[in-house]
């Protein structure tokens, strides 16, 4: 039988995948996060119909070089492009976008995958998940708001009860300036919470000594330093007083004639506070801001990465799996070195270029036909070997 048969059958085969491979491409133009492949093709072995002979220095016979038949063409294998897709806008909190290498960490029944597609939400008990309700991997803050990146992964959970806790008042610190001139006290409140979120207040009266020196008390036995000024800067030491377990700062205080904007300038107590809103940052820090004022991390995504991403295995609905070729595995935070940022508000779209598509699939078409010629070809040479008998 002609070998040329066999060559063409291999060459439709051949391109049979390189049209599935194209197909599939642009049938996924529009997944969000989605890599196109690409077919590679090889050749099978070749028959040698003679050998190589080396030069002859005694006889003066040049050599020879072999000549071969090739038997046909296969599929060597299918690489995916991983270069980064375009951005999206969808200005939604929970839309997220990786700029630059490695994948989104997710897990469903127990089973660890990755993917780039970020289009993920909120499920009812606050776990941030994809649409097929595979839940995002990342570590979640302490009551303090830090997270710890170097423990185990979990679920990335937002619940709608968050709160942040209350904080005892142990400082507080005033600015501005105390007239020199002044003749009247100036009193002024400080909020104080107790470690449980009790509110209650703290109520500091400033007196005219003369000659540009206050004295400051706050109702307790409590015995405060006169505050003296020197040229309207202050010289008294030391600047801070400790009352009630509360350490008051007039560090910024200076005293000059005709001036009085004496005020409280910080204190770091507050109540108790609930969740209002929350902001996902370039790190994956998932970032509540509380009825209180307050403003910490509740959480934070994590990214993974492998020394070699082209050795990952699909596993459709946008994952990728763990393959004996993906290389060592390594998990960190967006923006660290060898992970990319997130952007939250985008999506990276497929990486798909429509114009290379439609051009392959016209280069897969052509040689499918032009194989189908070689096998046509054959055969009309193996009718003209029957018909030999014929005549």
């Amino acid at each position: 039988m002609l070998r040329s048969l066999y060559s063409g059958i291999s060459g439709l085969q051949a391109h049979q995948t390189m049209l599935d491979v194209t197909g599939n491409n642009i049938a996924n133009v529009n997944t969000v996060g989605f890599k196109s492949s690409a077919v590679e093709f090889q050749d099978t072995l070749s028959q040698l119909t003679q050998g190589a002979t080396a030069p002859n220095q005694t006889t003066g016979q040049g050599g020879t070089n072999p000549a071969a038949v090739g038997l046909g063409v296969k599929v060597a294998g299918v690489s995916t492009n991983l270069t980064q897709g375009t951005s999206e806008a969808t200005g939604k909190a929970t839309d997220l976008m990786l700029n630059g290498d490695g994948y989104f960490v997710i897990a469903a029944g127990g089973q660890q995958s990755y993917t780039r597609a970020g289009d993920f939400t909120f499920d009812s008990s606050g776990q941030l998940v994809t649409p097929d309700g595979s839940v995002v991997q990342g570590w979640t803050a302490n009551a303090a708001g830090t997270v710890n990146t170097g423990g185990p992964l979990g679920a990335v959970t937002l619940p709608a009860a968050a709160t942040a806790a209350a904080q005892a008042t142990t400082s507080a610190g005033f600015v501005g300036n105390l007239p020199s001139d002044g003749t009247t006290p100036l009193v002024r409140q400080v909020p104080v919470y107790a470690p449980d979120g009790t509110a209650s207040t703290a109520t500091l009266t400033f007196t005219p000594l003369g000659g540009g020196s206050w004295s400051v008390s706050d109702g307790t036995p409590t015995v405060f330093p006169d505050l003296q000024f020197t040229a309207g800067a202050l010289t008294s030491v030391p600047t801070t007083t400790t009352s009630n377990g509360i350490s008051y700062d007039f560090s910024k205080l200076s005293g000059y004639a005709g001036i009085s904007t004496l005020a409280l300038d910080s204190q770091n107590g507050h109540a108790a506070g609930t969740l209002n809103s929350y902001t996902i940052g370039t790190d994956g820090t998932i970032t509540g801001t509380f009825s209180n004022g307050v403003t910490q991390a509740i959480a934070q995504i994590a990214i993974a990465n492998f020394s070699n991403p082209s050795g990952l295995e699909k596993q459709g609905d946008s994952k990728w799996g763990v393959s004996a070729n993906s290389g060592t595995l390594a998990v960190g935070t967006a923006g660290a070195p060898g992970f990319g940022t997130i952007s939250a508000g985008y999506l990276e779209a497929s990486n798909v270029d429509l114009s290379q598509e439609f051009t392959n699939l016209i280069v897969a078409q052509r040689g499918f036909q032009a194989n189908a010629r070689v096998i046509t070809t054959s055969d009309s040479v193996l009718q003209e070997l029957v018909d030999l008998k014929r005549s």
